[in-house]
C-alpha cells in the first residue's frame, strides 16, 4: 500500500487510475485555466478492451471517447487539435498491442519532429509473460523485455512501459511535465500491458486531485538580449525568419510591432505561416524552396538573419545554400536552445512573445536603411503580380505549353483551385495540407493574414495527415461559420480516406478540397529536375497484363488510372461534389460551408502547371552512375549547387 498525506486510499485498476488521473489534469496559460486532456480517442483489441476501454467506459462521463477507423489517423487527428490550441490542450489516444499501437509510430514522430504534445496509450504485451507469445506479438530472441512499442522510445519526448501498478505515482506527473513544457514537448507514450491495465492497486486519494500545469513563458536573459540588439542596429539588410513559435507563444502582435518601428522584412517558414496578420510592405512571404522567387534574392543579400521559433530545415534555408552575403551574421530568438543555437546564431532562450518584446525596447530609434526597405517593397511588389496572374481563373492556361502532356478534362490549374478557396475564405477559415503539391503552392500563393489560418504540417510532410487533421482542428473550433478546409491532391485521398468514416459519424462540418491531377506529380516535378525523366509516380495503368512475366514487365506508361473520388467519398457517407470550372467551383465551396458534415470536392486541375519557381537549390542529389546520357546535365547542375552550400556554425 502507498499512502498519502490523508492516509487514505481508493483500490482502482491500472487503467483506472490512468483515466481518473488524466481527466483531473489542467493547463494554465496566461491566466487561462482549462482542462488538459478534454477527450480521448481510439480503436480497442485486445490489447486494450478489457483494461482500458473498461476504464473508459466507466469515466466516460469524465474523458469522452470518440472511436474512429485508423489508429494513425485517430493520432493525426490528436495532433492537429494541439496544434490548433497553441499546444495548451492535448487529446489522449489509445490502440490495441500490436498493429494498432505500430499505426501510431508515425504520427507520435510527426508531433515529436513538429514539437507537438499528443498522449498516445498502446496497448503492450504481457509483463507475467506466462501466456506469451501473445497474439500480434513480436518474439526477439536475446530480448524478452522487448516488444514493438519499443519503436516509439526514439521518437519520443518520454516513453515509459508501465510493468507494476505503482509506477503510475511517478510516471504519469513526469508524462504531463513534459506535455505542458514547450522546450521538451512532443510524443508522449505510456505504454501499457494489457495484463497490468487489469491489476489493481490502492492508490492515494490525492493522487487524484485536480492539478495545474503551468505553461511558461521563460525570460530572456538581459545580456541576451543586449547582444543581438547591438547586432541588428549595426545591420544594414537584416531579415527575421518566423517559425511556428511565434503562433504557439502568441506574439504575432510583437512581431508586428517589431517589423513596423524598424522595417525589417519578415519571412515565414511553413509552420510560421500566418505569423503576420497584419502586412505591412516589409512582409515576405514564404521563405525557401517553396518561398518565392523575389524572397530568396533578398535573403542572398541579408547580411544578419534573426530565425525566431524556427527549426530552420532544409526547405527554409535552401539545403544552406541561400546566405550568399559573405558577411552574414545570425541571431535567434527560441524557448528551445537546440533549435536556437543553429547556424552558430547568438541565441535568446526564451518565450519568443517575451523577447521580441524587449528586444523591441532596446532597438529603439533603429529603422533599416531606405535602399533596403526600397528594395523589399519593389521585388515584393513585383511578386504580387506575378501571383495574381497565376491565380487568375479567367485566363485559360495555354496546355501546349506543357509539352507532351496528355490532355485531361481539367479546366483549372491548382494554383487557380487555390485562387479560389482564397476568394471564398473568411476571418476566423482554417486550412490545412501536409504533402505534395499543395502546401508548397499555400506556402508560395496563400493569403494568411486578417485572421486566416494556415495549418501546414511540414515537418513531417506526412500523407494522410490532413483529413484526420481537419477533424481535430473542427474539435478545437466548435465555431461551424468558421470552415475548416482540408486541400490535398488525389494520392492523398486514396491513400488514407477512411476517417471521413469518422467525420460522419461526429457531424463535422468539413469541406476536403481534392486536387484530381492524376498522381504524385510533384515528386514528378522532382525527378524531372534531378534525373529529366519520371518514372513510378503518376496514376497509370500498366502496359500489358501482368507485372511478372517471363518477358518482362510493361512499364506503368498506360492511361490515367479511372479513378471515381466521388463514388469513394459518398461510399464513407460524406457528401462529394466534382466541379469542373471556376464558377462551378465557387458555387460548391459555399454549399459546403453550411453543410452539416464533411463534403469533398473533387477539382481536376491540370497534371504538369507550375507556380512560378523559387529557383532555390536542394540537395537533392542525381545518380554519380548513370546509363541515360541526359542525367550528366543534371549531375553538372547539382555539383553546381553544392559550391553555395555554406557553414555557419
Amino acid at each position: 500500500m502507498t499512502q498519502g498525506i490523508s492516509g487514505k486510499t481508493i483500490r482502482l485498476t491500472v487503467a483506472q487510475a490512468l483515466v481518473k488521473y488524466i481527466a483531473a489534469q489542467y493547463s494554465v496559460a496566461d491566466g487561462h485555466r482549462q482542462r488538459f486532456v478534454p477527450a480521448s480517442l481510439g480503436i480497442f483489441g485486445h490489447g486494450n478492451v478489457a483494461g482500458l476501454g473498461q476504464a473508459l467506459d466507466q469515466f466516460s462521463d469524465d474523458l469522452p471517447f470518440v472511436q474512429g477507423r485508423n489508429e494513425q489517423g485517430l493520432a493525426h487527428s490528436a495532433v492537429a487539435f494541439a496544434k490548433a490550441h497553441k499546444r495548451r490542450q492535448v487529446l489522449a489516444v489509445t490502440a490495441s498491442v500490436g498493429p494498432g499501437a505500430m499505426n501510431m509510430v508515425t504520427p507520435a514522430a510527426l508531433a515529436t519532429v513538429n514539437r507537438i504534445p499528443v498522449l498516445l496509450l498502446p496497448g503492450d504485451v504481457y509483463a507475467t509473460r506466462r501466456q506469451g507469445p501473445v497474439l500480434q506479438q513480436l518474439e526477439y530472441p536475446g530480448g524478452p523485455d522487448v516488444s514493438v512499442n519499443d519503436a516509439f522510445r526514439p521518437i519520443s519526448r518520454f516513453f515509459d512501459r508501465i510493468t507494476r501498478p505503482e509506477q503510475l505515482l511517478v510516471s504519469l506527473p513526469q508524462a504531463f511535465r513534459v506535455l505542458a513544457n514547450p522546450a521538451e514537448t512532443g510524443a508522449v507514450v505510456i505504454s501499457l500491458p494489457q495484463d497490468v491495465q487489469s491489476h489493481a492497486f490502492d492508490y492515494p486519494v490525492e493522487f487524484f486531485a485536480d492539478k495545474d500545469w503551468i505553461i511558461r513563458r521563460p525570460t530572456p536573459e538581459p545580456d541576451e538580449i543586449t547582444a543581438v540588439a547591438a547586432m541588428i542596429t549595426a545591420a544594414k539588410k537584416p531579415v527575421i525568419v518566423a517559425g511556428g513559435g511565434i503562433h504557439y507563444s502568441d506574439a504575432t502582435a510583437e512581431l508586428e510591432a517589431l517589423a513596423n518601428a524598424t522595417g525589417i522584412p519578415v519571412a515565414e517558414t511553413f509552420a510560421g505561416k500566418g505569423a503576420i496578420q497584419n502586412a505591412g510592405p516589409w512582409h515576405l512571404k514564404g521563405i525557401g524552396l517553396e518561398g518565392t522567387p523575389q524572397t530568396r534574392t533578398i535573403v542572398a543579400e541579408a547580411d544578419l538573419i534573426v530565425h525566431v521559433g524556427t527549426r530552420l530545415t532544409d526547405f527554409a534555408t535552401g539545403s544552406q545554400s541561400m546566405f550568399d552575403n559573405p558577411d552574414v551574421k545570425f541571431a535567434s530568438i527560441n524557448v528551445c536552445e537546440h533549435d536556437g543555437i543553429k547556424q552558430g546564431a547568438t541565441t535568446i532562450v526564451a518565450d519568443a512573445k517575451k523577447a521580441l518584446a524587449a528586444l523591441a525596447s532596446a532597438v529603439k530609434g533603429y529603422t533599416v536603411p531606405a535602399a533596403w526597405t526600397a528594395t523589399v517593397t519593389e521585388r515584393m511588389t513585383e511578386w504580387e503580380g506575378m501571383r495574381a496572374a497565376a491565380l487568375d481563373p479567367t485566363v485559360l492556361f495555354d496546355q501546349s505549353t506543357l509539352g507532351d502532356s496528355e490532355p485531361t478534362d481539367a479546366i483549372l490549374t491548382q494554383a487557380q483551385l487555390i485562387g479560389l478557396m482564397q476568394e471564398t475564405s473568411r476571418e476566423g477559415d482554417t486550412i490545412i495540407t501536409a504533402a505534395g503539391g499543395p502546401p508548397g503552392d499555400l506556402q508560395k500563393a496563400w493569403d494568411a493574414t486578417n485572421g486566416r489560418h494556415c495549418h501546414l504540417e511540414f515537418g513531417f510532410s506526412c500523407m494522410g495527415y490532413e483529413i484526420p487533421a481537419a477533424m481535430g482542428v473542427r474539435w478545437a473550433t466548435p465555431d461551424t461559420s468558421k470552415r475548416v478546409l482540408s486541400f490535398v491532391g488525389d494520392g492523398t485521398f486514396v491513400m488514407a480516406p477512411t476517417e471521413l468514416v469518422t467525420a460522419c459519424q461526429e457531424h463535422l462540418r468539413l469541406t476536403i478540397v481534392v486536387a484530381e491531377n492524376h498522381g504524385y506529380q510533384v515528386i514528378r516535378r522532382l525527378q524531372m529536375w534531378r534525373s529529366g525523366s519520371h518514372f513510378g509516380n503518376e496514376f497509370r495503368y500498366r502496359e500489358g497484363d501482368s507485372m511478372v512475366t517471363e518477358d518482362g514487365a510493361g512499364r506503368l506508361e498506360g492511361d490515367y488510372l479511372d479513378i471515381d473520388i466521388v463514388k469513394m467519398a459518398e461510399g464513407m457517407g460524406a457528401k462529394a461534389l466534382r466541379p469542373v470550372t471556376a464558377d462551378e467551383v465557387r458555387v460548391a465551396l459555399e454549399e459546403a460551408r453550411d453543410h452539416d458534415g464533411p463534403v469533398v470536392i473533387v477539382v481536376p486541375t491540370i497534371p504538369h502547371a507550375n507556380l512560378p519557381s523559387s529557383e532555390v537549390w536542394w540537395d537533392v542529389a542525381p545518380a554519380e552512375v548513370f546509363d541515360q546520357p541526359w542525367i550528366a546535365q543534371k549531375r553538372d547542375e547539382y555539383e553546381a549547387g553544392l559550391a553555395h552550400q555554406k557553414w555557419h556554425g
